[in-house]
């Protein structure tokens, strides 16, 4: 699963590292002269076959289509190794020279030529001539990969919410109005929230009404299909890829909000390195100068990723930051402009104004910007976090949400409750500390990972 799919150039790099190097003119010339003239190291040689040519007879005319005789003569045969590079292709070169008498001189066959096998769909990519066979294989391997380190990092939830519905179905072969309140206690207990747990409940009880759920398999299944539903509704809204803002809008303008402590500085940080790594061009603002250390700590993130960084001393305007970050981004053509911004506590209201204020200097700079607004929400806040999200909301034009720690808690259905109650699509998730552990979620195997 690519990290990043906005791209302004093709998204597979050819380099043509399988076909053979064109032939240096400057070489061939410098061989051809070579010939013709064949140097002689030693003195000694020299002299001698001087003398022996000095003996020979002079040659006679030949008739036309015969060859002329073979007469006896001193070669050097040299043995030549070149150690230059392309720009100089004389420096280094080493020879070698011999000096032999023989009767007649056939010159070698020259060998075959080098027939490279190259299958219609391969590709040259980062050095690698592969097959289309082989990437399939090679994303298949990923996927699997993915679906495994997300398997372990909801293994808390999964743990808890699997605990508790199974003890709620245990022994029980048919579904009565006890299972169902069992069930509820169950499904906010994992953070899931009251308001999401009802709706989900109300469409099982529609589903046992009708006759299609009539045993505890077919309840699992019709709730872990709601939950997916829940997912799906969320992503008509906000933003739910970076492909749906065309590629001639440059840079692509990502601001990102959230109180202190969500994990936003390393969000940021994780987001630079895995993007530069899809291929763009990356630029980091640290327009948060309400915070002293916060340039600093977003300063070790750019240094450790190299991505640039603007920053301005403490307490600049974060608007004019924002400024003179995007003209430096159009000057460099950067595909990507992150935003930092302040660690704003919801119930600060000149801070949002602040928030608006940048959002103005962006869209005046930039058509659209900024294109996405990712709030930060720490999982294992759970419903604190829900409520952050509301109020960022209402000022702050929040497009998606990047949950972090969703590996160090069991209520990880907090992103269910952000879905159905936000409305909002769930862009990213820290799953570890490791910086590739920022992974683009997938509502599918996140359900999966949680029901299986």
């Amino acid at each position: 699963m690519a990290f990043w799919r906005r791209k302004k150039k093709d998204d597979i790099i050819t380099l043509g590292l399988n076909t053979p190097p064109a032939p240096n003119p400057a070489a061939q010339v410098d061989a051809t002269t070579r010939q013709q003239t064949t140097p002689l190291e030693s003195p000694a040689a020299s002299e001698q076959a001087a003398q022996s040519i000095g003996a020979l007879p002079p040659l006679e005319p030949v008739p036309t289509g015969a060859a002329p005789a073979a007469l006896p003569q001193t070669q050097a045969s040299e043995n030549i190794e070149f150690t230059g590079t392309a720009e100089s292709p004389r420096a280094g070169i080493e020879i070698n020279s011999t000096a032999s008498t023989t009767e007649s001189r056939t010159p070698p066959p020259p060998p075959a030529p080098v027939v490279l096998s190259r299958s219609p769909f391969s590709s040259s990519i980062l050095g690698l001539d592969r097959s289309i066979e082989e990437l399939q294989a090679e994303e298949a391997a990923l996927e699997a990969a993915f679906a495994q380190r997300f398997r372990r990092a909801v293994s808390a939830t999964r743990e808890s919410l699997s605990e508790k519905i199974d003890t709620v179905f245990q022994n029980r072969k048919q579904i009565d109005a006890e299972l169902l309140d069992d069930l509820e206690e169950a499904l906010i207990a994992a953070d899931i929230g009251v308001p999401t747990t009802l709706a989900i409940l109300e469409t099982v009880r529609r589903g046992i009404s009708r006759k299609e759920i009539n045993d505890v398999d077919a309840l699992k299944a019709a709730i872990k299909n709601e939950v997916i539903g829940i997912f799906r509704e969320a992503e008509k809204n906000g933003v739910a890829s970076e492909t749906e803002t065309g590629t001639s809008v440059a840079p692509y303008v990502l601001m990102i909000v959230g109180v202190n402590g969500v994990g936003k500085t390393t969000t940021i940080g994780k987001l630079a390195q895995r993007i530069k790594a899809e291929g763009n061009d990356v630029l980091i603002c640290a327009a948060d100068t309400f915070r002293a250390a916060a340039s600093d700590q977003l300063a070790i993130w750019a240094e450790r990723t190299g991505v640039p960084l603007i920053q301005q001393k403490q307490g600049t305007d974060p608007a004019a930051v924002l400024f003179d970050a995007l003209k430096a981004a159009k000057s460099r053509a950067s595909d990507v402009l992150i935003v930092d911004t302040a660690g704003r506590l919801h119930n600060k209201s000149n801070l949002m104004a602040e928030l608006e204020k940048m959002k103005r200097v962006a869209g005046r700079e930039v058509e659209s910007a900024p294109h996405e607004t990712l709030l930060v929400i720490d999982a294992v806040t759970g419903q604190n976090g829900l409520e952050q999200a509301r109020q960022f909301l209402k000022v702050a034009g929040v497009t998606g949400i990047v949950l972090t720690k969703l590996d160090g808690t069991a209520k990880g259905g907090i992103a269910v409750a952000i879905a159905k109650e936000l409305g909002l699509p769930i862009r990213y998730a820290g799953i570890g500390e490791k910086v590739d552990d920022l992974v683009v979620f997938d509502a599918e195997q996140y359900v999966n990972s949680l029901f299986e």
